[in-house]
């Protein structure tokens, strides 16, 4: 790193430690370079804030050198005089500091409407009225409105509904049609918003919104100077010296911002987007959404896209801001985003290409970071793979039996041949798993296309037309919406009668099916499919995608530069083996930072030997034999007697945690056979607190099932530390768990971390089967050693795993604590090599129970606060 990288002024808000500086630096070159950079700093170092300081610094730089140096191109060799390309110049800053001091004004104006608001509101004054929330919608329960509309042509692709995409104001196609036909100039918004040029942003990306609201806190710290200022032409003022405020917009889905009390109440997110989508298809005009943006709502929009930039605003923010103002905050916050400097969004949003053009959003030569990236390839995969049960085939069928019974006089042309082939489809499915929940010998397999779409007159079947009937035709919604409207009670379709109960708030299932059908259509080089039986759901077919790459390429080919940021990226050779290939390796810029802790606060050991010397083995053959167990147990009781507050214990499965934990109430030290259980005494050192396996089961992995449970452990494992006395409390989890990633156990929640043995995933199982052939053929077909990679791809998700688990303790600088790897694998050099760059830098050497009983009273000694 040169000296004048040394020398640049991130303005961060603290005195930045020396990582955080080489963090910042190694963003900032990302971006100017337009490469793509794998960057590692561990929880605790500051990374939101380095992202933060290192990206906006170089924009507003960029932005700052772009119209300070961009002369026309052809300004050197062209006869015309210099003095117009100057003036030409001048005048293009004149312009753009013109747009600045205007949305400047607009927002200094908002900002003084609402302190003026907060101070009557704190003298008792009324605040202003809210426009009334709940519509006097009507429900249309007239069932021809499930009939599906003629579709004639499959060639005719101009004239065809197309899958709905947004203008700049972030209306609906559906909505623009629904707007000309009354007579609404739909072009009037976009004039408006002319002179709103798409300038150069950061799209920041990460898992969930409650992570994105963390981020959107760490920017209010931010004070940037302005990429451009009215007097810097004639250096009377230092652009440091100034401050402007940071422009940002989060989006989010419609489950998280919908307004409409009537739409937002079915939970859902896929019953919400279906019913949004409807409300503005209908041709009756009380049967509309209120909120969606209108000609006569343009002045709220423009409204809402200034409260919004106006300062820092979460998703939250955001849905009571549309809530007050009353105007879908979904819609509303699209044209924003042309204003701002940093848009922050989930993973869906960005990394699925639907959701990008739903929501008109190009990446064309701006700036991508993705936060918390260690699981960017799993999240890739788990948004284009796709699964669906034998019984949702099966009840996808007789509601589409029981469509066509009662349509069957109506539906003309191409409706009544495609409705018809998807009913074959769907009898080719449902025959094949039939076959195969018949045979007791087949548990789980990899299926070929072939044979799942054997049915009689399938393979004649366009499944590309098929599909785009499909989603044009909207006949999973049709179809869904009947089936609802059909099984209500005869009082409910009466608009004089009040219902007498609200109708079921499910998942439309033929929706969901329509979603695995899609699935039929990808290339079987990057995917396969797979057929599981389960007691609890039966047996169902998924469809796995193997290969990342082609859905990321996207991304990386249209954006400037692309920056993959997280706690634990290591090992980081996936990414540039699996993800990013096709790049050439001086595109891939990769960082692991240090930690911000001193060496003497972290003790990380690798525990490679029990109490009676033998070899610590939990490989899947040896690691249940009696021996081992109790082997384990002994070795944790003396951990547990040596380390003072919190000790979370990560084991490599739910099933093994069982057999120990069964294991350990009946076994005992065998020196002591008067001695109680094992169990009996660690609860004598420690309350023992256990992951629950029911939120691994939860509908979703952040849904609030999930969170309540983890809350619920974790409130009580606390509140044991917090009570004092010097024994903390002893945490069993799972590595890969709910409580593997994202929790913080700092300071006493976690003075001790240790994980039992290596996580590898089950080799054997048809889905490892199937990615570790895949990447041997593909390693091969690229001229490497194609066995050598798959084996280290498969260790590499192991090492992965564990690393999220160490790095669950040492949260910030002041932080101390023990991590301890139990198995003799962790002695080697190769394992060892995939670990993180903090804790390979403080890694001791392998050693035994007795030794480490001995390091951990040192480690300690003068710690206790």
């Amino acid at each position: 790193m040169d000296d004048g990288n040394k020398q640049r002024d991130f303005h961060h808000p603290y005195q930045p430690y020396d990582i955080q500086t080489e963090f910042m630096n190694a963003v900032f070159d990302c971006l100017e370079a337009g490469k793509v950079g794998i960057f590692e700093s561990p929880t605790g170092t500051g990374k939101s804030l380095s992202l933060i300081c290192g990206s906006l610094t170089w924009l507003r730089d960029y932005k700052r050198r772009t119209f300070e140096e961009g002369l026309p191109a052809d300004a050197a060799d062209s006869t015309e005089p210099a003095w117009i390309f100057e003036h030409a110049r001048q005048q293009r800053k004149e312009a753009a500091l013109s747009r600045r001091r205007e949305l400047e004004q607009r927002l200094a104006n908002i900002k003084a409407k609402e302190k003026r608001a907060k101070d009557r509101h704190q003298h008792g004054e009324p605040r202003f009225k809210r426009q009334k929330l709940a519509s006097g919608e009507a429900e249309d329960v007239d069932e021809a409105r499930f009939v599906l509309n003629d579709y004639e042509s499959d060639d005719d692709a101009a004239h065809r509904a197309r899958p709905s995409t947004f203008n700049d104001a972030g209306l609906s196609s559906e909505t623009l049609a629904l707007m000309e036909q009354f007579g609404y100039n739909v072009g009037a918004q976009k004039e408006a918003e002319g002179d709103a040029i798409d300038e150069v942003k950061i799209f920041f990306c990460s898992r969930t919104h409650s992570q994105l609201t963390q981020f959107s806190s760490e920017l209010n710290r931010v004070k940037m100077p302005p990429a451009l200022t009215d007097d810097i032409q004639s250096g009377d003022v230092s652009p440091g010296s100034l401050v402007e405020d940071v422009k940002h917009i989060t989006l989010g889905s419609r489950k998280n911002l919908c307004i409409n009390p009537k739409v937002n109440k079915l939970g859902n997110a896929t019953a919400i987007n279906e019913r949004c989508l409807e409300l503005q298809q209908t041709s009756t005009s009380d049967c509309k959404c209120p909120f969606v943006p209108t000609k006569d709502t343009e002045s709220l929009v423009h409204e809402f896209r200034d409260y919004a930039l106006a300062k820092i605003r979460d998703i939250e923010d955001l849905g009571s801001l549309g809530k007050k103002l009353g105007i879908c905050p979904y819609y509303a916050s699209r044209p924003a985003t042309k204003h701002c400097e940093i848009v922050t969004l989930p993973y869906p949003l960005l990394l699925q290409k639907s959701a990008r053009e739903a929501l008109d959003l190009s990446l064309k030569d701006h700036i991508v970071i993705i936060d918390e990236a260690h699981n960017l390839m799993d999240a890739i995969a788990g948004i284009y793979s796709a699964s669906v049960t034998l019984a949702q085939l099966q009840q996808a069928r007789v509601q589409l039996t029981v469509y066509l019974q009662k349509f069957r006089n109506r539906l003309k042309g191409k409706n009544r041949v495609y409705v018809a082939q998807t009913v074959r489809v769907l009898d080719s499915l449902v025959a094949y798993l039939q076959a195969k929940d018949q045979d007791p010998r087949s548990k789980e397999g990899v299926i070929s296309i072939g044979d799942l779409l054997s049915g009689k007159g399938v393979d004649q079947i366009n499944l590309y037309k098929l599909n785009t009937y499909i989603q044009d035709s909207r006949l999973a919604r049709k179809v869904d919406g009947y089936t609802v409207f059909s099984e209500q009670p005869q009082e409910m379709h009466d608009r004089n009668s009040a219902p007498t109960r609200t109708p079921k708030q499910t998942v439309p299932v033929l929706t969901h099916v329509q979603g695995f059908l899609m699935s039929l259509m990808n290339p079987s080089t990057e995917g396969r499919f797979f057929f599981t039986k389960e007691e609890s759901n039966g047996i169902s077919l998924r469809y796995l995608l193997l290969d990342p790459t082609f859905h990321f390429k996207d991304i990386v080919e249209e954006a400037r530069a692309v920056v993959l940021a997280g706690g634990t990226m290591s090992p980081m050779s996936d990414y540039e083996q699996h993800l990013l290939s096709y790049l050439d390796p001086s595109k891939i810029m990769t960082l692991s930072c240090g930690h911000v802790i001193p060496p003497s606060s972290l003790l990380a050991v690798p525990v490679i030997r029990t109490l009676s010397g033998a070899d610590f083995d939990f490989t899947f053959e040896k690691r249940n034999s009696e021996t081992m167990l109790t082997d384990l147990g002994a070795a944790l009781l003396r951990v547990a007697q040596h380390l003072p507050d919190g000790l979370v214990v990560f084991f490599p499965s739910y099933a093994y945690l069982d057999t120990c934990i069964a294991a350990w109430k009946r076994l005992r030290n065998t020196s002591m056979p008067a001695s109680p259980s094992f169990w009996e005494a660690m609860l004598k050192i420690k309350p023992i607190f256990l992951e629950q396996r029911s939120q691994q089961q939860s509908p979703s992995p952040n849904g609030p099932g999930r969170e309540a449970a983890v809350d619920s452990v974790l409130h009580a494992y606390s509140k044991a530390i917090e009570a004092g006395n010097g024994r903390g409390a002893l945490l069993f989890a799972v590595i890969g768990g709910t409580l593997s990633e994202g929790i913080n156990f700092s300071d006493r929640l976690g003075r001790g971390v240790v994980v039992v043995g290596l996580p590898f995933p089950n080799p054997h199982s048809a889905e490892w089967k199937a990615k570790m052939q895949y990447i041997s053929i593909k390693s091969t077909a690229n001229g490497q050693d194609g066995k050598a990679a798959a084996r280290d791809f498969y260790e590499n998700a192991c090492m992965r795993a564990v690393n999220q688990c160490v790095g669950r303790a040492i949260r910030h600088r002041g932080d101390y604590a023990a991590i301890l790897l139990l198995d003799k694998r962790y002695s080697s050099q190769h394992i060892q090599a995939k670990l993180p760059q903090w804790i390979r830098g403080s890694l001791a050497n392998g050693a035994g129970v007795r030794d480490v009983e001995k390091n951990l009273d040192e480690f300690f000694a003068g710690k206790q606060n």
